[in-house]
């Protein structure tokens, strides 16, 4: 049986890197007597697996972790008890069930994530609105990206879905996932380097809102939904 727990990590530790967080859910996991699964073998270790790492520095409302269970457990009492041994910094939001499929991990079907984009250091020209506007329009938008072999030309215009300001934020949805993963760190970088602005006068602070897949609706069209939704929330009738 597996589970996909939603979370949201806030506040210094956002500073933790992706090890640590594993780390600190395994001891979650043991500490709020959640029967998770282990594999086999002379080294077994808790069946679990993250959606997409979040990179040290960005906080987050929507991250999630998928675990294969022992046994059924009530998805209200077993976020009750987890968040009774978290530590500030990390709060779990839900835990559903979802289908056993291999294929249907969100770590496998992650299509899109949705951040917003803060001034954190240093200034903007007054203009930079209307700058971001222009550089939103274009058709293309190459850069050179690092990949772990290599380094590549890739347009990275068709991975922005959406974008809006929201005062003097910016709203991204961007594509995500194991083939095409597009970061906001890489999207702010290129405005200000294609708009002439030093890169070290404006910091900017990224914020992760939402994680979504693709999936058909009864029209047959593609469409995004949370990670979260496709998942039911387990309800154990207690026996008197």
């Amino acid at each position: 049986m597996k589970a996909r727990i939603k979370f949201r990590k806030y506040g210094p530790l956002r500073f933790i890197g992706h090890l640590d967080v594993m780390r600190f859910f395994q001891k979650l996991m043991r500490r709020s007597d959640i029967p998770i699964a282990f594999t086999g073998g002379y080294s077994p270790h808790m069946i679990m697996s993250f959606a997409s790492p979040l990179g040290i520095g960005l906080s987050s409302d929507g991250e999630y972790l998928d675990i294969e269970l022992t046994s059924p457990v009530d998805s209200l009492e077993a976020v009750k008890r987890m968040n009774a041994e978290c530590v500030e910094g990390i709060q779990v939001l839900s835990l559903r069930r979802i289908s056993d499929e291999k294929k249907m991990t969100g770590m496998t079907i992650l299509s899109a994530a949705d951040y917003l984009v803060s001034l954190k250091n240093g200034s903007l020209p007054d203009d930079w609105k209307k700058r971001f506007e222009d550089f939103m329009s274009a058709q293309e938008i190459r850069v050179l990206k690092q990949t772990k072999r290599s380094e590549r030309e890739v347009d990275i215009r068709p991975q922005i879905f959406q974008w809006a300001f929201q005062g003097d934020d910016i709203y991204l949805q961007l594509a995500a996932g194991s083939s095409v993963n597009l970061k906001p760190e890489l999207v702010m970088d290129t405005f200000l380097s294609r708009c002439g602005i030093p890169e070290d006068t404006a910091v900017f602070a990224c914020h992760r809102l939402e994680m979504y897949a693709y999936r058909k609706s009864e029209e047959d069209k593609k469409t995004l939904v949370t990670l979260e939704s496709l998942g039911e929330e387990m309800v154990l009738v207690k026996e008197y």
